[in-house]
């Protein structure tokens, strides 16, 4: 590929992106659902200006580090205001791994006719919600407390997990692992390995903005920070493949929680550039959907997708959520908005290369398959979320209402109420 027309595919991916979100500005529309329209439009679906492929092997590393940014930003501003919450986060996160893991693999296969192999692959692989969609929307729409802070943990902590367990998937399917066993010690080696590395990484850069001098912090503490993550993405890939995820969102955590002088801006920098990744990531990935790829999924992939969003993932809220102090209305709106974001499209495209050069059947259909998903739930979650909020009630009120803090509000089973209704 040409620089003149590298240049061009970033040119017009970052400039498709900047005007999706300036239409969302203007229209109040969610940003996520026109970031995945432009990459539509400027893709091969559309005009036919950005080809995802031509970056070659320079894609997957772009969209790791990409990726690794906007979870390390989460994993930054991951907050748990009480137990009850962390417990909900965790009882929903295992659930979810169990109940969505093996009807996903079912719905695949029955409903979209992918064999059983490709079909745990695609299970895996859109087993976690997206926090680059799901943070835009809650942030947008102005979510009450708790259900924003529980979407948000419940993306970053099975975001890495599905990653991982679909990579090991793949590599069973593919022959490089022999048996359940060498993937379940692979599954806790790459995620506790990327922990470690996460944390260790995340503890020795809080230590270095520590001792930072006040006539030293201006852009130094940023400069710092994203030399330290990358280098972390790369010394986690290079050790164990898919641990720089875990890795990412375990530095971020640390770097939160750790005391540190001369961060006051840091935190609002990391956010920025971690929205201008997902402004360039999302037409980048979605310029790679192709129309051939969807057609012949026909309504079987439809109908695999309204499965998991209107029967899977309302049972796994519902058992996960049992007992615990959430209203109807609360564990209503839990059980629609699962939107799959970037991880989950960069997995896919990456994935099925590999499997179309082992000769794998099905693999465009994977990557089919996965992108529907991610159109279906991105469109009709994404442009419904914030009026099936304000319905409920959901909404946060404005800064000049009466404030109930989120552990409070969680235990009551409160509802906090819009203005405007």
């Amino acid at each position: 590929m040409t620089p003149e027309r590298l240049g061009l595919l970033w040119g017009v991916t970052v400039f498709a992106g900047a005007g999706a979100r300036l239409l969302a500005a203007v229209s109040k529309l969610p940003g996520v659902v026109l970031l995945l329209l432009s990459g539509l439009l400027i893709g091969r679906s559309g005009l036919g200006l950005v080809e995802p492929l031509d970056l070659g092997s320079g894609l997957g590393t772009v969209v790791g580090l990409l990726v690794s940014l906007v979870l390390f930003d989460g994993g930054l501003n991951l907050r748990f205001p009480g137990e009850t919450i962390k417990t909900t986060v965790q009882r929903i996160a295992v659930l979810r791994l169990l109940i969505s893991l093996g009807a996903g693999l079912m719905a695949a296969h029955w409903l979209a006719g992918l064999n059983w192999s490709v079909a745990a692959v695609f299970s895996a692989i859109v087993l976690a919600t997206g926090p680059t969609v799901v943070t835009p929307l809650v942030r947008q729409m102005r979510l009450a407390s708790p259900l924003g802070d529980i979407l948000e943990a419940e993306g970053l902590v099975l975001e890495p997990i599905g990653a991982v367990l679909a990579l090991l998937l793949l590599e069973l399917v593919l022959g490089d692992l022999h048996g359940w066993r060498e993937l379940v010690v692979g599954l806790l080696l790459r995620l506790g390995g990327g922990v470690l590395i996460g944390a260790g990484v995340g503890w020795l850069l809080s230590e270095m903005l520590r001792r930072l001098k006040p006539d030293q912090a201006s852009g130094l503490p940023l400069q710092l920070t994203l030399g330290m993550l990358f280098l972390m993405y790369g010394v986690s890939e290079w050790l164990l493949p898919e641990s720089a995820l875990p890795a990412s969102v375990a530095a971020g955590i640390v770097v939160g929680r750790r005391p540190a002088t001369n961060t006051a801006d840091l935190d609002v920098l990391i956010q920025e550039l971690a929205q201008l990744a997902i402004t360039m990531l999302f037409p980048l990935l979605a310029a790679d959907v192709s129309w051939a790829e969807l057609s012949p999924l026909g309504w079987g992939g439809i109908s695999c997708v309204l499965a998991l969003m209107l029967v899977v993932r309302p049972i796994s809220v519902g058992v996960a959520t049992a007992g615990l102090p959430l209203n109807g209305r609360q564990r209503f709106f839990l059980g629609w908005l699962a939107p799959r974001g970037i991880v989950t499209a960069s997995v896919a495209s990456l994935f099925s290369i590999r499997l179309e050069q082992a000769g794998i059947l099905g693999a465009g259909r994977l990557q089919g398959l996965v992108f529907l998903t991610i159109l279906m739930t991105v469109g009709l979650q994404g442009l419904t979320a914030q009026p099936l909020a304000r319905a409920l009630g959901l909404i946060e009120p404005e800064p000049d209402e009466p404030v109930v803090s989120a552990e409070t509000a969680f235990k009551s089973g409160q509802v906090l109420a819009d203005p405007g209704q």
